[in-house]
């Protein structure tokens, strides 16, 4: 028996690098090797945080009779679906088809050739058994038999119709989607639908940019104080398990928390007040303290189990609060934080559903309790480095830190965007990820290239400098050149990529945002900044499927919605021009960045009368064409607001800035 997952940059393959299963790591070796032995694949796909993946694994894999019945019939492959989701798009799609469910771990039988004939998800180890003589008993009595079906199973999946479009989404249609959203909107609790529930970060972006503050106000508010929210470290875990946020599934997850950072931040700039600034800063705080890896990259996630316990590391009794912070305090913290057996063996999940009476006394005990929680054994760490939740973190953290003026929160997108430059880019292709500074060997797909031009988008308009600007423009200009289907859509796989069963598309939001509906996003901007019509054309015809699912299923489209309010109101551009060492012109450009108007693109220069920044060393295409004929008014920085690049006159002052941007 040989393990080959030992050299893996996957902290979840490597977790499985001392099973006693002969593992193969996804590639051609592995379909050689089961079509040299005429047996089964046995599809094995997971990731680092998830603690079903954990249950088998310690049942089934590091079982040596199990072990050894996988590896005498069955080629046996392990996916991190997080370096592979193109793998696990197009498993997950066979085995809900097959078996009308989904998650993970996955466990898929397919021929040598790939194609699935058996999927499920979690098996017990008895059941796993079972399940393993039987499929090997089926293929050396009836190979022909199956071999059919899975031809048939990929058959069926290849011939299902994609999603129609329709035309660009008007205000009747997202008029409807609000509408549809309210149908199933949680009055009580927050959110929508029942138990388990996920945040709903993309359709909580779409209803903020729409103006509807109940149903966004009461689902951030009863996040923010339920127990989803670490109330001692910041950050929120995966989901709730309850439809009233009470206790979560515990594993952190960085795209999660870039999302929501994001919305928090922009409810803050809606109306959101305090709750809304302390959550987003927390959360960012939670980023740079637990997330930063050593080469300035933002790790994936934080496991839900310590010392083989879910949610350990978490939850407290009231006699752990007595002896951290003595009794009377102790008793005080149990009432504030809801400290009742909310959890399981008489411990509870930290609640704090509402304002502490006495902020002082606040402060003290929870500074106390997240200092002793810190000698506890930590959650294990996925550290490496995926480029489309990067992305995510570098959007959210530059933006957050203009509008809150925390620098440092800026130069953290700073640091992850040069990390995804210097690493992950080579001559415009993307790599998906890296671990140490050391680059993965798998592509970046359609998500990849769509949510880091979004990061460098933002990040130009918070800094104002053009080379992220440049970078993103590469960015998309493969998005448009080799992920495009052809109808205005756009594949979650590039032309020259591995070509599996099948090529794997879907615009509806999952736990981010769908592919297409981030690049359509990406593109608006950049055609907002640079007057490229190819760009905003792209973006109108990838939102064509928002129209499609906005009556019925606008849950599954909150990116694309959101991304159709800012095409429906322009979006607004604002050029703001002035020295850059000239606080007249900081405040002009904070004023902008601060407006709560959909989707808004800023374009910061120096108004020099050439490039934007005069400096003749980068080529004029660096510089978005927002700034061109752009200057101040005699001494004094300028901003223009513009729609499609036709401005209205130059102002000078904040309060004249606003006024034009809420015209």
């Amino acid at each position: 028996m040989m393990n080959r997952l030992k050299d893996a940059t996957s902290p979840y393959l490597l977790q499985h690098a001392d099973n006693p299963v002969d593992w193969h790591p996804w590639g051609e070796e592995a379909f050689a090797e089961a079509r040299r032995r005429d047996v089964p694949l046995l599809i094995s796909v997971g990731y680092s945080a998830c603690h079903w993946c954990h249950v088998m694994a310690h049942e089934s894999f590091e079982d040596t009779a199990t072990a050894q019945l996988m590896n005498e019939h069955f080629v046996n492959i392990k996916v991190d679906r997080e370096e592979r989701p193109d793998v696990d798009a197009v498993y997950m799609g066979a085995t809900q088809a097959m078996t009308h469910q989904g998650g993970w771990p996955m466990t898929v039988f397919a021929t040598p050739d790939g194609h699935p004939f058996y999927c499920g998800t979690y098996f017990p180890r008895h059941q796993f058994q079972r399940l393993l003589t039987e499929v090997h008993k089926v293929w050396t009595g009836d190979k022909e038999t199956v071999l059919r079906q899975g031809a048939k199973v990929v058959e069926a999946l290849n011939s299902q119709t994609t999603l129609p479009s329709g035309p660009l989404p008007g205000a009747d249609t997202l008029d409807r989607a609000i509408a549809n959203l309210r149908e199933s909107f949680d009055a009580a609790n927050g959110g929508f639908g029942g138990a388990p529930k996920f945040p709903p970060s993309m359709v909580l972006e779409f209803l903020l940019r729409s103006g509807e503050r109940e149903m966004s106000g009461k689902t951030l508010e009863a996040m923010a104080r339920g127990g989803m929210y670490d109330q001692l470290g910041g950050g929120f875990a995966r989901y709730s398990v309850d439809p009233e946020w009470v206790v979560p599934h515990f594993e952190k997850m960085l795209y999660d928390n870039a999302l929501l950072l994001r919305v928090y931040t922009h409810w803050w700039k809606a109306g959101g007040g305090e709750l809304a600034r302390r959550v987003a800063l927390e959360t960012a705080g939670w980023l740079l303290r637990e997330m930063r890896t050593p080469e300035g990259g933002f790790a994936s996630a934080l496991d839900a189990d310590s010392e083989g316990v879910e949610g350990k590391f978490y939850v407290w009794t009231p006699e752990e609060l007595g002896a951290v912070l003595g009794d009377d305090d102790g008793r005080w913290a149990a009432g504030l934080f809801e400290v009742t057996g909310t959890f399981e063996h008489g411990t509870s999940v930290l609640q704090l559903p509402r304002d502490p009476d006495d902020p002082g006394r606040y402060a003290s005990v929870r500074g106390r309790l997240l200092a002793a929680r810190e000698q506890r054994v930590r959650p294990g760490r996925d550290d490496k480095v995926v480029a489309s939740w990067n992305g995510l973190a570098i959007a959210a953290l530059a933006e957050t830190g203009v509008v809150f003026e925390r620098p440092e929160l800026v130069a953290a997108a700073t640091d992850a965007a040069e990390l995804l430059a210097g690493v992950h880019l080579t001559d415009g292709r993307l790599l998906r990820t890296s671990r140490d500074g050391r680059a993965g060997a798998n592509d970046g797909v359609l998500e990849d290239y769509a949510d880091l031009a979004e990061g460098l988008i933002t990040l130009y308009g918070v800094t104002g400098e053009a080379r992220w600007l440049r970078l993103a423009g590469t960015l998309l200009d493969t998005v448009l050149d080799g992920f495009a289907d052809g109808s205005g859509g756009f594949y979650d796989t590039a032309d020259d990529a591995e070509r599996l069963f099948q090529r794997p598309q879907d615009p509806t939001d999952n736990a981010t945002p769908s592919g297409q509906y981030a690049a359509a996003g990406a593109l608006l901007s950049y055609g907002a900044l640079t007057g490229s019509t190819r760009h905003r054309e792209a973006a109108h015809a990838a939102l064509g499927t928002v129209s499609v699912l906005a009556g019925q299923h606008a849950r599954f489209a909150g990116w694309g919605l959101a991304v159709a309010r800012a095409a429906l109101d322009g979006p607004v551009e604002v050029a703001v021009v002035g020295p850059p060492d000239d606080p007249r012109t900081a405040a002009l450009h904070r004023a902008a960045l601060l407006a709560d108007v959909p989707g808004v693109v800023v374009a910061l220069g120096s108004g020099d009368g050439d490039r934007g920044t005069g400096d003749p060393l980068v080529p004029r295409r660096a510089y978005p064409a927002l700034l061109e004929g752009r200057e101040p008014v005699g001494e004094a920085p300028a901003a223009y607001v513009c729609r499609g690049f036709t401005c209205r006159m130059p102002v000078t002052t904040v309060d004249a800035l606003e006024a034009e941007l809420t015209a």
